[in-house]
């Protein structure tokens, strides 16, 4: 298709709500059948058109590269934290917290296990108090991997709140 045709086509398309829906209108003609939905479009999710400055822009597309979001996700995560309080992670952030789900998830089956075994076991002396140590060892550890869970979000809900 040539430039100058696709140019008269969008010329008159634009008329008529834009290429999409023509073509979309021409289509349905074609196979001679009725609209598609009355000629509407399906339900698509809210697209929203904010004009910044020049400035403001460039702080958008700052702030959205440092989460490793596109601007419109970025603008997508403030407005979901601000209407529901979700957080949003960039996704280095998002694999980091996946690893450390991991690790509470294997301390938590070696705790059953331990737990577990003392249940079981008629243990005595030496033996009891380095299960007892290794279970307080894992107990410490898992603590810390929870305090990081709770930083990381603490620290992402911080980072979306709107000061007033």
């Amino acid at each position: 298709m040539s430039d100058e045709l696709l140019a008269r086509f969008d010329a008159c398309a634009g008329g008529q709500g834009g290429r999409a829906p023509t073509l979309r209108r021409l289509m349905d003609q074609a196979a001679a059948g009725p609209p598609a939905s009355g000629g509407r479009l399906p339900a698509r999710p809210l697209k929203l058109t904010v004009r910044l400055t020049a400035e403001d822009g460039e702080g958008l597309a700052r702030e959205a590269a440092s989460m490793a979001l596109t601007p419109s996700g970025w603008v997508a995560a403030l407005i979901r934290h601000r209407l529901q309080g979700k957080p949003t992670f960039a996704s280095g952030e998002a694999v980091a917290l996946l690893a450390i789900q991991g690790e509470v998830r294997r301390i938590g089956v070696n705790v059953n296990q331990i737990a577990r075994a003392l249940n079981t076991a008629v243990i005595e002396g030496k033996v009891l108090d380095l299960e007892v140590a290794y279970l307080d060892a894992l107990s410490t550890e898992l603590r810390a991997h929870m305090s990081t869970l709770r930083e990381a979000f603490e620290g992402n809900l911080a980072y979306w709140a709107v000061e007033p």
